[in-house]
């Protein structure tokens, strides 16, 4: 049956990408259902300090707007590059992954605290396109048949076509900075002379998401992060 085949379809998708794509068309289904208004969700330093309403911190990465094509855009944006990054370079380190969010979310979130940005799940997509892109540099992409270019070049070109849209671009810059500094401090500074590995996932997040690793994986990992000279 269609049902049956669409629910297999739907858990053979990786773990982060579904819960987050998942969650993202929910919330804005509720909204397009007026279950909830985008006034309970954006980000507001003042009412998560003051109201203690904490939710806003994650609510704000998970709507992009009512039903139309920059919501279309956009979770179609998260899922192919999300599920590429999760099937890709972080096959079996679902760890390393959320902390990369947790990464991305929380510097987002930091500037937040001084800029006028309501909604920061844009950002995280941007961020997740220029961390793929970054590391599938000769890979030659198609834009709408419009434009050639390799991939390095995609989040300007997302970012050029929100300018087009009449869209803020300050969100698109915000993720392109974050991505930058990941993938400087994961792939680029570990490889410097001198130059050591910061960003270390916590134990805690390897043990919940993690399958526990036989020792000589485990020693294959370790190998794996180890800075080439």
């Amino acid at each position: 049956t269609m049902a049956h085949s669409f629910t297999q379809e739907y858990f053979q998708i990786p773990v982060v990408t579904r819960a987050y794509t998942t969650a993202c068309i929910l919330t804005t289904a509720a909204v397009q259902l007026e279950v909830i208004t985008p006034f309970q969700l954006y980000f507001n330093p003042d009412l998560i300090i003051r109201r203690y309403q904490i939710w806003r911190l994650i609510t704000s990465f998970l709507f992009f707007g009512s039903l139309g094509f920059s919501f279309v855009f956009n979770i179609i944006f998260l899922y192919r590059y999300c599920r590429m990054l999760e099937e890709g370079c972080f096959r079996g380190r679902t760890a390393d992954f959320i902390f990369m969010f947790l990464f991305g979310g929380i510097v987002m979130t930091l500037f937040g605290l001084f800029a006028n940005v309501f909604f920061l799940g844009q950002a995280l997509i941007i961020m997740l396109v220029y961390v793929w892109s970054r590391r599938h540099p000769l890979v030659r992409m198609n834009f709408f048949g419009l434009l050639n270019f390799q991939a390095p070049f995609l989040p300007w070109v997302l970012m050029g076509f929100s300018l087009l849209l009449g869209n803020s671009i300050m969100v698109d810059l915000l993720g392109i900075s974050v991505g930058h500094m990941y993938y400087f401090l994961e792939d680029v500074f570990p490889n410097q002379p001198g130059g050591r590995k910061l960003l270390m996932t916590p134990e805690l997040l390897r043990t919940v998401f993690d399958r526990p690793e036989d020792p000589d994986q485990h020693h294959l990992r370790e190998q794996q992060e180890e800075p080439q000279n």
